[in-house]
């Protein structure tokens, strides 16, 4: 593939795990400079962050910025309060409503930071890893959620109102199966063993293996015929 940017400056939204690491390998082959952001949310699964560390060393980002934004007063998901994360649901029903893994609004308040560290670089283009397949329940990785942001973020920055300058929030995932996610990213070389997708590991930092996230991952390497590198307490 030809690169689609002449070095230009892309913002990666970038948490650790197996989506968002092809992400910005993809945002990398299309010839961006690439600046990852990540968040301390106060999420259940921290382990994310230092994921995120060695993602974005390995494939040599410009800059790694995490900022510390904590979500747990506002509660109601069970990656920032005391609800217990669903383990062993069979795949076909996590399609099904919102899950309680839903964090409320995060890709609203997550794009909107990464639009504002956007306009401080010049930058005009952003990536985040939603998929529509997978986790089609999370109102805020649907297609219309993202359009709808693209508007917004348009309309509401200097660089959009006042400079003439377009946003584009690019979702290379958001059609592809978990399997068509794995493969790209092993044609891409990167190394999957240095990611993080549990939501409720071990004191010891193990994933579970029981959890949905866990659960999609393994059935994506599976499916794309390749081996999982990550240990797994079950």
């Amino acid at each position: 593939m030809q690169p689609e940017a002449n070095n230009k400056p892309a913002v990666v939204l970038l948490s650790g795990g197996l989506d968002s690491s092809t992400c910005l390998a993809l945002a990398r082959e299309r010839g961006f400079r690439c600046f990852a952001l990540s968040f301390a949310y106060g999420q259940r699964h921290v382990q994310e962050l230092a994921a995120a560390r060695r993602v974005a060393q390995a494939l040599g980002v410009e800059r790694h910025l995490i900022l510390e934004l904590d979500l747990r007063p506002i509660g109601g998901s069970a990656l920032t309060a005391d609800i217990p994360v669903p383990k062993d649901r069979p795949v076909e029903d996590m399609s099904h409503g919102v899950p309680v893994t839903y964090v409320p609004a995060r890709n609203t308040l997550f794009l909107s930071l990464a639009v504002a560290w956007a306009e401080t670089l010049e930058a005009t283009d952003i990536f985040i890893g939603v998929n529509a397949l997978d986790y089609s329940g999370y109102p805020d990785c649907r297609p219309e959620f993202i359009a709808a942001f693209q508007e917004v973020a348009n309309q509401g920055t200097r660089l959009g109102a006042e400079l003439g300058g377009r946003f584009t929030i690019h979702t290379p995932l958001i059609r592809l199966s978990k399997a068509e996610i794995v493969a790209q990213g092993l044609r891409l070389g990167l190394d999957y063993g240095l990611t993080h997708s549990c939501y409720d590991p071990t004191p010891a930092g193990l994933a579970c293996g029981r959890c949905d996230s866990c659960l999609l991952r393994r059935k994506g390497f599976a499916e794309a015929g390749s081996r999982d590198p990550l240990p797994y307490a079950e």
